[in-house]
């Protein structure tokens, strides 16, 4: 990481200025958890691009290491860089409001949904305005992709480590295994005289579905505790997070059917802000706004509790070169796994020649003339609102 001080670790001689960055702080992430549509990737370019560009609270480096500590802790990536980042900005109560301000309008937007669905037993069908943002999000995704890629892709070694993860998430190996393989691979060809004396790198155990059980009783303890379980130990994008509420919702409790389950992931594809409310929307299912509460509070407390060791730990470690090598791969693979996602948003979103011109168009408009992300994002909904009328 580089080595220009951060605001939290020389203290702030305006007690005022410290007070306007929690503000900012709060002010950023509450509007980020209202617009950011696209899941994880898509969250992390636009902090890329509005924080890092344009708003200089942090470099290119600091924010390719935060992707990379990200990547090595469980939990929703997105959220714990909100977190990270309030951290840096606004010590430790920007630690708090960053990570909250960002789940928050998620978890009221999803609460109303899943009072609607209790309520009614439908969805609302939103369908055209992701025809019109998800172009929008590539186009977002593809500038942080070469931002980042200019600043981690320091030598033909990590190219190669990002081409290598890219190649091996379409072929179907763990995104985990990807990960730390990256870290690891950089670390051997920089100590190709010390490779020989390494023993192997232990991978983390995959998931196994949980044997059928009878259904459980309800409770509320059980309800946080099955959350707080999961994002304890979940890494991987929302398929793995459905994985894991399969085996533990459907399989083990039998609280829920595997349609409320779907429900409960469309929810989170189709609302903006971390595809993790999903939480939200099976605690309300089950246990109306409390259980809402405690399944929320379960699946994102553990981010915060990673994040906090993770900082402590790694400004520790970060003064060993081995370190910085095995970050250098990790932030590598990170952009490979960034760049798989965005070929395939692009694969399901690009569906017409309007599609295509609203991604050509927020390029554009981003590399050109610096528009501001959420403008983008905003006319994307209005193209997608007013293609469903033709």
């Amino acid at each position: 990481m580089d080595d220009q001080p951060t605001a939290q670790h020389m203290p702030n001689p305006h007690p005022s200025a410290s007070a306007n960055h929690l503000l900012e702080v709060l002010r950023f992430f509450l509007h980020l958890g209202l617009t950011a549509f696209g899941g994880p990737a898509a969250h992390i370019a636009i902090m890329q691009n509005e924080l890092v560009k344009r708003r200089k609270w942090l470099s290119e480096q600091q924010f390719l290491d935060l992707i990379g500590i990200t990547n090595l802790i469980p939990g929703p990536n997105s959220t714990e860089m909100a977190i990270h980042i309030g951290l840096l900005r606004a010590g430790w109560a920007g630690f708090w409001v960053g990570g909250i301000a960002f789940v928050l309008p998620a978890f009221l937007i999803v609460l109303g949904l899943a009072w609607a669905y209790v309520e009614y037993g439908t969805l609302p069908q939103v369908s055209w305005l992701l025809y019109g943002i998800k172009p929008v999000v590539i186009a977002i995704l593809l500038q942080a992709l070469w931002q980042l890629g200019r600043k981690a892709l320091k030598d033909r070694w990590l190219a190669a480590v990002g081409l290598g993860v890219l190649a091996g998430y379409f072929l179907g190996v763990n995104e985990i295994a990807l990960l730390f393989g990256g870290g690891a691979a950089y670390w051997l060809i920089k100590n190709l005289r010390r490779a020989q004396s390494l023993g192997g790198f232990a991978l983390l155990p995959s998931l196994a579905h949980l044997p059928t059980a009878a259904v459980t009783a309800f409770s509320y303890g059980t309800l946080f505790w099955s959350f707080f379980k999961i994002g304890s130990v979940m890494y991987g994008s929302g398929y793995v997070l459905l994985a894991f509420l399969q085996s533990e919702f459907v399989t083990r409790l039998g609280w829920l059917t595997q349609p409320q389950l779907l429900d409960a992931v469309a929810i989170g594809q189709f609302t903006p802000g971390p595809f993790f409310t999903t939480a939200t929307f099976i605690g309300y299912v089950l246990g109306g706004v409390k259980g809402a509460v405690l399944a929320t509070l379960g699946l994102f407390l553990p981010s915060f509790i990673f994040v906090a060791l993770s900082n402590r730990v790694f400004r520790r470690l970060q003064k060993y070169p081995a370190v910085r090598v095995i970050l250098d791969g990790v932030n590598a693979a990170a952009l490979g796994l960034m760049a798989a996602v965005a070929w395939q948003l692009g694969a399901a979103s690009l569906v017409d020649w309007v599609t295509v011109a609203v991604l050509l168009v927020s390029g554009l408009l981003l590399l050109r003339y610096k528009i501001n992300s959420t403008w983008l994002i905003l006319g994307g909904a209005l193209v997608g609102l007013l293609s469903s009328f033709f």
